[in-house]
Formats: structure tokens, C-alpha cells, sequence
């Protein structure tokens, strides 16, 4: 989990005040995990820190503050929860004003702090070397959470019924990016998630070498011309991950087609098809669960996390 500071910026600018409440550490058993955040504006909220009675009333808590806070829940003897653990939860008040003053890579605050620890100096220090903190982490009463930045790029190629599908399932998922192709604008819902970047192109394969060598791959378009297009500039080019919609049948055929490109059998296996799990059913959120569910499973080392280790 990371500071998403571009949704904060637009839910201040729609919302005008805004609260944010985040998990800052837990004891035990607890509903969500640290860096889980929710937004909180008169009228709405957007996020989850778990949901149920901590939730409940954290949001109400929230529309009341005049000031930032931060305050350890028992979730048992306080809200009747089972979990059995505590939660520390940080609330921040923030407006236009206090929004354009953050800035990254980190974000290191506490509720009426005096000067900064030498502990968090050194935690800030690292970041700015590159070696951002793994996980926001409450130090010495200050909260340090990395600054969101998409870690994973996702390529999906195809607008159709599971290409639709596949962007309402993942684009809520944190730190991706997501470009979306397809031959023609028209192609595409009217309103996409922010983190949705939509690419009208007449030739799809054509902007296979545009993307980042650790880009994972989804290809599903209406075309199985198209698709195997898709395929073979993208074995000619790097990825992370390549899954293509399909049959065995349609595998088998791709494989032949393929191998008379001029691809190797072991260059073509690193292709998988089909996508998502097949017990699961044919209907287009069916496989967009299954595929969801593999990327998350799925661990992608980008070049910025390598360096990153050194």
C-alpha cells in the first residue's frame, strides 16, 4: 500500500474538504492491512479501511475533526469486533492548501509534531537515495508511507465484453497503470478509471514496441488475426507476462503459426493461453476474476524495485 496523492488531489477538488484515515499500525488480528486508506468528504467516501463497526466509526469521527489525530482502537472491547487486535488509525484534515504542499517520494508526518527523529531522518534519507520504504510504517509516532507510483504496467489489448471487464476488475487495484487498446475509439466506454490510459489504433501491433519491457500483457481482442499479430511482435519484443484469450484449440493453431514466424517453441511457451481459470466459467466477469486473481498471485520484479534491492 502507498499514499495515492493524485486521488487525494481530486477528491479535494471535487469535495473541498477531505479527511483522510489510515491504518498506521495494527496489533493482532486486524480487518485491513497498514497503508489501507479510505477518503472521507460530507456526503461520501471513497476506499475501505475494513469496513464494518471500525470503519463506521472512524467516517463519523471524520466529519467532525478540525485537526489531524491519532489514536489506537481496541477493536474488541471498544467496537465489539472479533478480530481480537488493535488498530492505530491516523486521521488528516486536508483542503487545496495543505494538498499542494505534499510531495514525494515519501510523505513523513505525526499529529503535532515537534522536530522530525533521527529515526525518520535516516527512513527519509534512504528514499531519497532510491531505496524507498517496502511498507508505510509508523516510526516513533511519525507515519511514513511511500508516495504512490505504478509499480506494474498492465497492456490490455481488446474493448470487448472481457476487455471491459477486465479494466472494472482490475483498474481499482493498487499501484498499476493500465493501457487499453483497441482499432477504434469508439470501441471504448465514455468514462474510464483514472489510472486507464485508452489508445485508439487502427494496427494494435504496431504499438507492441511502445511498451516497457516489464509490461504484462492481455490479448483478447475481436480479431483472431489481430491477436496473433499481437503475439508475434510481442515475442519479438520484450515482457514480463503475455496471456492470450482462448481455446486449446486456439492455442494449438497460434503455436503452428507462430513456429512458422520463425518463433522457438520455448520463445512461444512463455505465452499463456488460455487466460484466467477455465473452471470458473466463460462469462466475461468470470474470467476477468480468474485473471485478476493470477495477477495478483503473479510477482513482477520491475528495473526501479531492482534497483531499488542494491
Amino acid at each position: 500500500m502507498s499514499f495515492d496523492l493524485e486521488e487525494l488531489r481530486m477528491a479535494v477538488a471535487a469535495h473541498g474538504r477531505v479527511v483522510r484515515v489510515a491504518v498506521a499500525a495494527i496489533k493482532g488480528s486486524s480487518p485491513r492491512e497498514v497503508g489501507a486508506a479510505m477518503l472521507i468528504w460530507e456526503g461520501g467516501q471513497s476506499g475501505t479501511i475494513g469496513g464494518g463497526a471500525l470503519e463506521f466509526e472512524a467516517a463519523k469521527a471524520a466529519l467532525s475533526l478540525t485537526s489531524d489525530r491519532i489514536r489506537i482502537h481496541p477493536l474488541g472491547p471498544e467496537l465489539g469486533q472479533c478480530c481480537g487486535g488493535s488498530v492505530t488509525l491516523l486521521s488528516e484534515v486536508y483542503d487545496a492548501q495543505r494538498v499542494a504542499q505534499l510531495e514525494g517520494p515519501v510523505i513523513a508526518r505525526a499529529p503535532n509534531a515537534g522536530d522530525m527523529p533521527l529515526s525518520v531522518k535516516r527512513a527519509l534519507a534512504k528514499a531519497r537515495r532510491g531505496n524507498l520504504p517496502p511498507t508505510p510504517s509508523l516510526i516513533d509516532g511519525w507515519f511514513i508511507e511511500p508516495v504512490t507510483q505504478p509499480s506494474r504496467a498492465v497492456w490490455i489489448w481488446g474493448a470487448g465484453h472481457v476487455g471491459r471487464a477486465l479494466v472494472n476488475v482490475m483498474a481499482p487495484l493498487p499501484d498499476i497503470a493500465i493501457t487499453w487498446v483497441d482499432t477504434g475509439a469508439e470501441r471504448f466506454p465514455t468514462q474510464v478509471p483514472a489510472n486507464v490510459t485508452v489508445v485508439p489504433a487502427t494496427s494494435p501491433g504496431d504499438l507492441v514496441s511502445h511498451a516497457p519491457p516489464h509490461a504484462e500483457h492481455l490479448v483478447l481482442t475481436y480479431s483472431h488475426a489481430i491477436d496473433l499479430e499481437l503475439c508475434h511482435q510481442l515475442l519479438r519484443h520484450r515482457f514480463a507476462f503475455a496471456g492470450l484469450i482462448g481455446s486449446a484449440t486456439k492455442w494449438a493453431r497460434f503455436r503452428s503459426r507462430l513456429a512458422k514466424l520463425g518463433h522457438r517453441p520455448d520463445q512461444i511457451a512463455r505465452i499463456q493461453c488460455p487466460i484466467g481459470t477455465p473452471s470458473l466459467g466463460k462469462h466475461p466477469h468470470a474470467i476477468a476474476v480468474g485473471v485478476a486473481q493470477d495477477f495478483i498471485a503473479r510477482k513482477i520484479i520491475t528495473p526501479a524495485q531492482k534497483a531499488a534491492q542494491l
